[in-house]
């Protein structure tokens, strides 16, 4: 029988339910066969452990604990709606049910936020745990609780802890999933029982990957060896304010103290974004040594695990909301898709978290996506409103160069100690290591984590007052997630606001990481939709912007304060009905007074949805549920819109270049997966970006393992012009630059009409002469890009499609990276053609530097009708599942990849039409 319809996970198969159950029963007996043949350690991987570890769905359990008996009702896809008559049991059934379903990967969240993956990996993540423990989440986070949290939400991850714990109780590791048999293998690790930190500290986790702009910081501090401040400055361009809208336009903030108000009738000048510089902030000139040392520490960061996002690069994310009077249904539409790290399981975990009567002291009946391990919703929708998030990208961490002398670091003239603390890191297999954690008044020291961080160039030019270098500088991180803060009594406060004014109030809890939040509810006629940006802003002295390290030992480059939450900018029924947020600026640069941040996205998104929605409703149209859904996917390439008409004109002398040149004509700069002209543009873009850009960036930048001959750093002139040096990538190829996103649109925008740029200019090589114009430039890109693509995907042109070079692939986030072959194959899935691209509404991200393979997804889409919220539609990139054979582990994923969307039942009545297994819990 396979596993879809045992008694214990007993999904009742339809028609869609068979076909499911032959493929299970198919991957079931493979798997057997390949087990008895001897693969995977022979008869210990049998099926009882392939299976022993599914959930039970149907019937009854007993839960110590409970209050009262809870119903978790499941749909054909296994996500749950629980029901329940108080709150305490309403969270103690949801870390029960997460556990189920998540709880290996709860397991390994916890011990990367704690800094403990050593005691579930072994040696190999020592350096890992040696950053983490630095950082220090896991002490935030139990500060949090000890000091920040209000009373209901201690209670509430009280009884989530209970929940999974009565999971937990006398189970052995196989019991509870593959990977732990697989681990079983090497060591004996057992999993221990959950914390209410535990929890806390995953909004850390999340705060790290969605921090702003400290890569930002590092590499053009890193580009200053190769670079001039004008050609740095070229590279990071100011946001395009003229043509792509900022989030708020009719409204920002109302403080008694400031002027900036709704529409927009009075403004207040501020700083806005500055140009980037290249060296120290406050200083002119290049601090040439502090290149080796950010490159170090850029290591460093990148072997952090990934929690949600791409390591803080490249993340983005859609959403928008239109009003009533917008929209066929005349109420609301709101629509969400965060780009994060593709993963398996999905970061995501659906589900309903229902009072069976809501009621003061249970007031609950929400439902939407939450992360497994944390309780209640993060993004979706209650009884009354409906939310949304994507990354907004401000400022909040900064790098400081710290001066140490003996046990201390100079401040303002004077050497003050360090705060240290010590940290002892257990090994799997046997063993510990114990480390020194130093913090200073800006935060700890990063440098302190690797030998060669606390070198310092000799070349480092900082201005006359800077102390002596001495033996060299440190690194320190300030940021807004290692104070305390109370973002865990936002997600309960959100849950159940029931207006504007609620929901408001709420974010004020919000403080990391710092979010664009959208709003909309179905009250009165046409209902109303919002926008707040919430969190902890630091505010910077003047002259300080936070783009470049600061010096620590310097008072004046303190943080000065945080911006208020009546200082943030909002906006509530705006008069243009819409409101789009996908990472753009907030606000106009003229019209508020704080420098949220010098690296927003730009605009290439937002742009593209704005018109859209103008497209369709200006002349009179309306908005349903599936043209929310349909823009969501919308593939649409804006910068193939600007350089394709150019390289159509090119006189190409060479016949198969001119054959791929003929591809682009008539194409409509949509990447669909079978689009032939999509995928010969993107190489062609991929290769314009390399040799106008990538090969005159330095080693720290570039991918890891291509060389080329170059200039020496220490070039001191035209003597030394022949003197080349051979220099390979230092950088991962999903990390390096540039990475093709809207920021190097708007770097190539501003150039395009310049035939004779600068940049436009490269030197010869062994089979192609020096390029001087734009046009020699583009003719190489294409000539490069049809033989590249020749070898990747044949010389027939009639079988090039996008979607056989951009393709997903999805992986375990542990054994299925770093486990052996087998235990890959059995714990990874893919690949699937993808639509889609970089900087496209429809964000299947790829870095152009690096190659085509997808490297960020719409980690979930939905769109919610605040008309009747049983019609909102949603859908994940996996499954509810994180059991490896589970019927629901990847289930979702196909839908997922051809645009659909599931029906999300909210409403009881078609939450129980929905039902395929209900299990009752009992106390």
């Amino acid at each position: 029988m396979p596993p879809n319809t045992t008694a214990s996970s007993g999904q009742k198969p339809g028609k869609s339910g068979r076909k499911k159950g032959r493929r299970a029963r198919l991957i079931l007996i493979v798997l057997v066969l390949a087990l008895i043949g001897g693969v995977a350690y022979g008869g210990y991987w049998g099926v009882s452990t392939v299976r022993a570890s599914f959930p039970q769905t149907k019937g009854s359990l007993t839960l110590e604990g409970l209050s009262g008996p809870v119903d978790v009702k499941r749909d054909g896809y296994g996500i749950p709606q629980i029901y329940a008559s108080s709150d305490a049991d309403l969270f103690m059934a949801q870390g029960y049910v997460q556990a189920q379903d998540r709880f290996y990967e709860m397991d390994v969240r916890r011990h990367m936020t704690s800094g403990r993956l050593s005691e579930m990996f072994g040696k190999g993540q020592v350096k890992n745990d040696e950053f983490l423990r630095t950082l220090g989440w896991n002490r935030v986070a139990k500060e949090e609780y000890d000091t920040k949290l209000s009373a209901s939400t201690k209670k509430y991850l009280q009884a989530y802890a209970k929940g999974v714990n009565a999971y937990l109780k006398g189970k052995d590791g196989k019991d509870i999933s593959l990977e732990y048999a697989a681990l079983g293998f090497t060591n004996d690790y057992k999993p221990q029982e959950w914390t209410p930190v535990d929890s806390v500290a995953w909004l850390k986790a999340m705060a790290w990957d969605l921090r702003g702009n400290m890569q930002e910081e590092i590499d053009r501090s890193l580009m200053t060896s190769r670079l001039g401040p004008k050609q740095i400055a070229d590279l990071y361009p100011e946001y395009p304010y003229d043509r792509n809208k900022t989030i708020t336009q009719e409204g920002a903030y109302d403080s008694v103290t400031q002027s900036y108000v709704q529409n927009g009738s009075t403004t207040t000048g501020g700083t806005g974004q500055s140009t980037a510089g290249t060296g120290l902030a406050g200083d002119t000139t290049a601090p040439g040594g502090l290149q080796s040392q950010l490159s170090k520490l850029y290591d460093v960061l990148d072997d952090v695990p990934t929690a949600v996002g791409v390591n803080g690069n490249g993340i983005g994310s859609n959403s928008w909301v239109v009003s009533g009077e917008r929209t066929i249904t005349g109420k609301p539409l709101l629509a969400n898709d965060p780009h994060l790290s593709a993963s398996l399981p999905s970061v995501w975990y659906q589900m309903g978290l229902h009072c069976t009567a809501v009621s003061s002291k249970c007031p609950y009946d929400v439902s939407g996506y939450t992360f497994a391990g944390m309780p209640g919703v993060i993004i979706g929708h209650n009884q009354n409103i409906a939310w949304g998030m994507t990354n907004s990208g401000v400022d909040v961490t900064d790098l400081y160069l710290e001066k140490i002398t003996g046990d201390g670091y100079q401040y303002d003239g004077k050497v003050k100690p360090f705060t240290t603390r010590k940290e002892t890191i257990k090994i799997a297999g046997g063993g510990s290591k114990t480390i020194v954690v130093r913090t200073t008044n800006n935060g700890p020291l990063l440098s302190d984590r690797d030998d060669e961080l606390v070198k310092v160039g000799k070349k480092a030019t900082v201005d006359a007052a800077a102390p002596d270098r001495g033996d060299g500088y440190a690194i320190a991180l300030r940021w807004t997630a290692l104070d305390p803060g109370t973002s865990m009594d936002a997600v309960f406060r959100i849950d159940k606001a029931s207006g504007w004014d609620e929901f408001r109030k709420a974010a004020e809890s919000f403080e990391v990481p710092s979010q664009n939040l959208i709003y909309a509810d179905g009250k009165g006629p046409k209902g109303h939709i919002g926008y707040q940006l919430p969190g902890k802003i630091p505010t910077r002295p003047k002259g300080d912007d936070g783009s470049l390290p600061s010096p620590g030992w310097d008072p004046k480059y303190r943080w000065t304060g945080y911006i208020k939450p009546s200082e943030l900018p909002y906006e509530f029924d705006p008069r243009r009905g819409y409101i789009v947020t996908a990472n753009q600026a907030v606000v106009d640069k003229d019209k508020y007074p704080y420098t949220l941040t010098t690296d927003w996205g730009y605009g290439a998104r937002s742009q593209r949805i704005t018109d859209l929605i103008t497209t369709k409703t200006d002349g009179g149209g309306k908005i349903s549920t599936d043209d929310m859904r349909q823009m969501q996917l919308d593939n649409s390439s804006e910068i193939a819109k600007l350089i394709v008409p150019k390289l159509l004109k090119l006189d190409i002398a060479d016949k198969n270049v001119r054959e791929t040149q003929k591809l682009l004509e008539g194409w409509d700069y949509t990447q669909d997966a079978d689009s032939a002209a999509a995928a010969y543009f993107n190489a062609v873009w991929r290769n314009i970006l390399k040799l106008a850009f990538g090969n005159k960036l330095p080693k720290e930048l570039r991918v890891k393992g291509q060389c080329l001959y170059v200039d020496p750093v220490d070039t001191t002139g035209p003597a030394d012009g022949d003197r080349k040096v051979l220099e390979c990538g230092q950088r991962d190829a999903d990390q390096a630059q540039p990475d093709g996103g809207d920021r190097w649109f708007e770097v190539v925008r501003k150039i395009i009409d310049d035939e004779h740029n600068d940049w436009w200019k490269a030197p010869k090589t062994r089979l192609d002469k020096a390029i001087d114009t734009r046009d020699e430039l583009f003719v190489r890109a294409m000539k490069d890009a049809r033989w590249e693509l020749t070898a990747k995907l044949g010389k027939d042109l009639d079988t090039w499609s996008w979607g056989r070079l951009h393709r997903l692939f999805l992986k375990n986030q542990t054994l299925g990276t770093e486990g052996p072959s087998f235990l890959k194959y059995m714990l990874n899935r893919g690949p699937w053609k993808l639509s889609g691209g970089e900087a496209t509404v429809n964000a299947t991200g790829w870095n152009a530097a690096g190659g085509y393979g997808v490297v960020w997804v719409p980690s979930m889409r939905m769109v919610v009708n605040l008309d009747d919220l049983d019609k909102s539609k949603w859908i994940n990139l996996s499954g509810a599942s994180g059991h490896a054979y589970s019927a629901h582990y990847t289930d979702q994923t196909d839908k997922w990849a051809e645009g659909e969307l599931l029906p999300w039942a909210f409403s009881a009545k078609a939450v129980d039409r929905s039902t395929r297994d209900t299990l009752v819990l009992k106390p």
